[in-house]
């Protein structure tokens, strides 16, 4: 397993916020599609990601992972929670109980070691800044970049606080 370095997140300004709210907005229209291709993306760049999932771990075709209802079920499922962070960026205690649950989970149930919500969350934002390419200004990419660190900073959190250790 590669060290994990425990993070800090910088603060993230309320103009931030507000640039964060907007562009989310527009990604969460498309959320099933756009959770699907950071999904692919990941498991194309990260193949080692797939052997969390039985479901699709021995999938290698994008366009099978695309049909695969699994795969588009855990897509809707990670940008419901994603979702639920941006709605509440103005409430720091519900995002930090919303990504402690998804970080204990994968770390306690799922067993998922948490590099791999850094590599998540850069696809993410390489998928976002791709397909929101209009509204990816460089004001947003430094405000999407403060969200990937304040989620994958929170995430391994929760796996610090049950004392992960793989």
């Amino acid at each position: 397993m590669e060290i994990e370095r425990w993070e800090r997140s910088e603060e993230i300004s309320d103009a931030e916020k507000k640039v964060i709210q907007e562009t989310w907005s527009r990604v969460y229209a498309n959320c099933e599609d756009v959770g699907v291709s950071i999904l692919i993306r990941l498991f194309v760049n990260f193949p080692s990601a797939k052997q969390y999932f039985s479901q699709f771990k021995h999938m290698e075709d994008p366009l099978e992972m695309e049909r695969s209802l699994q795969l588009r079920k855990h897509a809707r499922r990670v940008m419901g929670a994603i979702n639920t962070v941006v709605e509440n960026l103005n409430d720091a205690e519900k995002v930090s109980s919303v990504l402690a649950l998804v970080g204990k989970a994968h770390a306690l149930k799922h067993k998922v070691e948490p590099i791999y919500f850094k590599k998540l969350t850069g696809v993410m934002l390489e998928v976002i800044a791709e397909e929101y390419a209009n509204d990816f200004t460089p004001e947003a990419h430094g405000a999407w970049t403060k969200m990937k660190t304040l989620i994958y900073t929170h995430v391994t959190a929760a796996y610090k606080e049950v004392g992960w250790a793989q």
